[in-house]
């Protein structure tokens, strides 16, 4: 398991990202809650909003990232519904900075202790990238805790190898690590608002100061995509250079036939807010379980 200092190139690093973190929380868009849940994994730091009765939404990040990167969908999600946005372990937020095997069920003893000191059943999952691999592979072992599953652009499913290109990149600085940015998020918009250049400047903070995780991610098999048998929402963008979206949409289709799956064009990885399409899947969901 790798440790701290693996995390972070520097403890300067650690510190320069987890100050434009904390900015970020301070700005954050609706009333929350910061909870830090113990886990065997060591603590887990999870923003919550929305009304403590309402539905659990549970968010998981993708990695080189925090729970901040949900902020644009918050204020949509979080209406009506309890919403967990968890900082990954091993990860640029504030959770521990353990990285276990992903060949082994870690990730989802870990994500079950995170939901007991929640104090969650059961929860409404969504996960991005790396977050959406672990989605899968939590869902697909305990199929009765997931009460639906929202898949954005997900991990192991097709992925390509993006770090051929992306580490002799990430060892130049900040030049390379603005080009991995470009390529993975698309070109950032002439005019941004204070809030997006805010989340920006962590983005890059992160990729310039943070290791990125090496080991390429378990690829599911068939066996695996079948056991989703809840309903299930998968968001890919059709201009993804880190998978092969085409490939996704398949297996999805042939796989878990009850999925909703969406191909968006002019789209790379990061596919923006996407909040509009999660809050109408979840008021579906919630509806035919009624």
């Amino acid at each position: 398991m790798d440790v701290h200092a693996s995390v972070y190139k520097s403890e300067a690093d650690r510190r320069r990202v987890h100050d434009l973190y904390r900015a970020e929380l301070d700005a954050w868009p609706v009333a929350h809650d910061e909870i830090v849940v113990p886990t065997r994994m060591g603590d887990t730091f999870v923003v919550a909003s929305g009304p403590e009765d309402g539905p659990a939404v549970l968010l998981l990040h993708g990695t080189m990232a925090t729970a901040a990167m949900w902020r644009e969908e918050m204020p949509v999600l979080a209406a009506g519904r309890r919403v967990f946005a968890v900082d990954v372990i091993g990860d640029a937020g504030f959770s521990a900075p353990a990285r276990p095997a992903l060949t082994t069920d870690a990730h989802a003893l870990w994500l079950l202790d995170v939901l007991a000191g929640l104090g969650g059943s059961h929860v409404h999952l969504v996960g991005l990238s790396f977050g959406g691999w672990v989605a899968i592979d939590f869902a697909s072992r305990c199929p009765d805790r997931v009460s639906s599953l929202t898949l954005i652009t997900p991990g192991g499913v097709a992925d390509r190898n993006v770090l051929v290109w992306a580490l002799p990149l990430l060892v130049l600085g900040s030049w390379g690590a603005k080009k991995v940015m470009q390529r993975i998020l698309g070109p950032a918009p002439a005019v941004r608002s204070e809030d997006q250049q805010r989340l920006g400047a962590l983005s890059a903070a992160i990729f310039e100061g943070m290791r990125p995780r090496t080991g390429g991610l378990r690829t599911f098999t068939d066996d695996v995509l079948a056991r989703l048998q809840m309903p299930t929402l998968v968001l890919l963008g059709a201009e993804d250079v880190t998978m092969d979206s085409g490939a996704i949409a398949q297996r999805f289709r042939r796989l878990v036939p009850g999925a909703t799956v969406e191909v968006l064009a002019g789209k790379r990885h990061f596919l923006g807010d996407q909040s509009a399409a999660i809050d109408g899947f979840l008021r579906g969901a919630r509806r035919a379980a009624s």
